[in-house]
């Protein structure tokens, strides 16, 4: 592969559409795995929260179920996986990890300053973030290896439990359960983290708040100024409804616009929507961006009478998603909630043969 003194990523994206893979949970969910199972001999004896649930402990206990999970994706054709840590922050884990309670039960800036300064989660936190990107690693390299196609791993940043923007309190419109500076704190913790591990790009994702997201685009630049290592970012945005706002209230123009600075290698949209539902809103970013342009949008709406909880199986979604990439509005595609690797498999034919996205930095 020539690189023309581009990032191998970037040479791939400009090739051909690249495959991101589906779903950490539903695949999860297929173990049926137990109280015991996620707390392992490690958490044996954790008082006070019960700890199923909590996807991103089964790093340290159940190390070998993500290995394997990784590696469906990855031998059904995926580019990329995605470590386990959508939710690896303090943060993000502060319902399962954190031992101290808000005095007076409400959740404020002062409890969330605890959580963030607390010296065992953020030790548990780096722990769980590197063990993610070692063990996606080892699945992409042994796969790479097998096919003699490199495979990448992204560093899974999700958008927190909290939003800076918006008051959770209807009777306190004023009010704001965290401060920027705490969500730049939980969001360096896992960055650096993830930047040791050895990940080959970042990923924001399924972000419902632009103010969360530039907490994290802050955090990442602090990380990359400490450790002198720069490496590619991709930020995607969920529209939460058919109006194609995000929860803080921005259009997807507006959205981009708030995040161009960061100067992200792929922007992207996913989760919330399924492709029929995304349809508009991944032909207006692909119209603006100045980006390579992603989509990875949850099989259909959520369903509980189906088997993932999602109603687009791998023959109907693929071939919805397939059509953004055959319009020429993608350079990469991939699944969120309720795919599989049965739907990227799907995914990897249909893109085939479609020429990735044109577009003028």
């Amino acid at each position: 592969m020539a690189t023309n003194g581009l990032r191998p990523l970037e040479t791939l994206l400009r090739e051909r559409i690249v495959v991101l893979d589906g779903a950490m949970g539903t695949m999860i969910q297929r173990y049926k795995l137990s109280e015991g199972d996620y707390r392992g001999e490690r958490f044996r004896d954790w008082k006070g929260k019960d700890l199923k649930g909590s996807l991103e402990l089964l790093l340290l206990t159940k190390p070998e179920i993500i290995e394997e999970i990784h590696a469906q994706y990855l031998e059904a054709g995926a580019d990329i996986v995605e470590t386990n840590t959508f939710s690896a922050t303090t943060i993000g884990l502060h319902d399962f990890l954190f031992s101290g309670e808000a005095p007076d039960g409400r959740k404020d800036q002062r409890f969330f300053q605890r959580v963030v300064d607390d010296v065992d989660l953020r030790a548990l936190v780096h722990e769980m973030n590197v063990a993610a990107a070692k063990i996606a690693r080892r699945a992409a390299d042994r796969v790479s290896d097998q096919t003699g196609t490199r495979r990448f791993v992204a560093g899974s940043m999700g958008p927190l439990p909290v939003t800076a923007s918006i008051s959770p309190d209807v009777n306190d419109p004023a009010f704001r359960t965290v401060t920027f500076d705490q969500l730049k704190q939980t969001y360096f913790d896992q960055t650096k983290a993830l930047v040791e591990g050895d990940v080959d790009l970042l990923l924001v994702e399924t972000i419902f708040d632009t103010l969360n997201a530039k907490a994290a685009i802050f955090a990442i630049a602090e990380v990359f100024e400490e450790t002198r290592k720069k490496i590619p970012l991709m930020i995607s945005g969920t529209v939460i409804d058919k109006a194609g706002r995000n929860l803080s209230g921005q259009t997807v123009e507006a959205f981009l616009i708030s995040i161009a600075h960061a100067q992200p290698l792929v922007v992207g949209l996913n989760c919330s929507l399924g492709p029929t539902e995304m349809d508009p809103f991944i032909e207006e970013l692909s119209r603006i961006a100045a980006f390579y342009v992603g989509a990875y949008p949850n099989a259909g709406l959520p369903d509980p009478l189906s088997p993932t909880g999602f109603p687009e199986t791998p023959e109907t979604f693929a071939p919805k998603v397939a059509t953004w990439a055959a319009n020429g509005w993608l350079n990469l595609v991939g699944g969120c909630c309720g795919t599989t690797p049965e739907h990227i498999r799907a995914l990897v034919q249909g893109v085939r043969n479609c020429t990735p996205r044109k577009f003028k930095p």
